[in-house]
């Protein structure tokens, strides 16, 4: 496309009459066409050749103007781009703080201070009932909890720490998932009826908290209502009160490994053979205790 340094449209017809156009006059000039006929002539062409012109100016315009209107497009997008970007990373810089610190920007509920004290367990235990994992009911008596308000450990439970594994290497955990190591954690078959008392309605308020499913925590009502409401609860033989603490020790834990396999079941009802099994345990552990002390009492005379 010619390069047009003017704008044709401001453009006006020049003289052709005058002396500056005699020789181009002159090469129209001949039997048919006098001087005026040539100037109009040349004046006629110079007009066509205006209307060109001034075609090519509209075109020129018209592709400058696309042109800076792609350009006013990409500058925008990229500002628009730089503008999303930025508030992406703003973004990710809140959801990190919040992330980091979730005690400072947990919403305020609107209720009144509770009457019945709030379940505070240790982190272990709580990312435990999270999960849907097994837990030691020892985490919900009076003893582990009111152990838990004193330490009070609010380090970053996903925080990474270092622990020995049992084949010698060390690995990385959440803090949150690691045991206190220097807490004393008592086994579910060694509590007392009165700790479980205390444990069991506990972690049931949790399992709900953290959203367990309805059929897993009715079962577990059912399982451990069904251990208080057992003929040995109150029976004269003391064996058979903690065999029924060792029968959910090890049925719990042990349904904790199975949930999920094709070989899972339910806690419901209680095996009455397994509770059999679990009542001659603690009577061999009583007689070999008994035997034992016996031998060492012998053993001084």
């Amino acid at each position: 496309m010619p390069i047009l340094a003017e704008d044709p449209n401001t453009a006006t017809v020049p003289n052709f009459e005058t002396a500056e156009y005699a020789e181009a006059r002159a090469q129209l000039i001949n039997e048919d066409t006098n001087e005026q006929q040539a100037a109009e002539i040349l004046a006629n062409l110079w007009r066509i050749q205006n209307n060109a012109d001034k075609l090519l100016w509209a075109a020129r315009l018209q592709e400058q103007a696309q042109t800076a209107e792609a350009e006013h497009r990409r500058v925008t997008e990229e500002e628009d781009q730089c503008q999303q970007t930025l508030l992406a990373e703003q973004e990710a810089v809140v959801a990190e703080e919040r992330k980091k610190n979730k005690a400072k920007y947990a919403p305020i509920h609107n209720i009144d201070v509770p009457s019945n004290p709030v379940i505070l367990p240790c982190q272990y235990a709580v990312r435990k009932m999270k999960s849907g994992d097994y837990c030691e009911l020892f985490y919900f008596t009076n003893a582990s909890l009111e152990e838990a308000a004193r330490t009070s450990f609010t380090a970053d439970e996903d925080a990474l720490i270092m622990l020995p594994t049992v084949d010698g290497m060390h690995k990385w955990i959440p803090a949150g998932a690691a045991r206190d190591p220097k807490a004393q954690i008592v086994k579910d078959e060694n509590l007392t009826w009165e700790q479980f008392n205390e444990a069991a309605p506990r972690m049931v308020t949790l399992m709900k908290e953290n959203d367990w499913p309805d059929d897993r925590i009715n079962m577990h009502i059912s399982f451990w209502s069904a251990l208080q409401n057992h003929r040995w609860r109150h029976d004269f033989d003391v064996h058979k009160q903690r065999a029924l603490l060792l029968y959910q020790a090890q049925q719990h834990r042990r349904w904790h490994l199975a949930i999920g396999s094709s070989n899972s079941w339910s806690l419901a009802k209680i095996n009455q053979e397994l509770l059999d099994e679990a009542r001659e345990t603690i009577f061999n552990q009583f007689r070999i205790q008994q035997i034992s002390s016996q031998v060492w009492r012998n053993s001084r005379f």
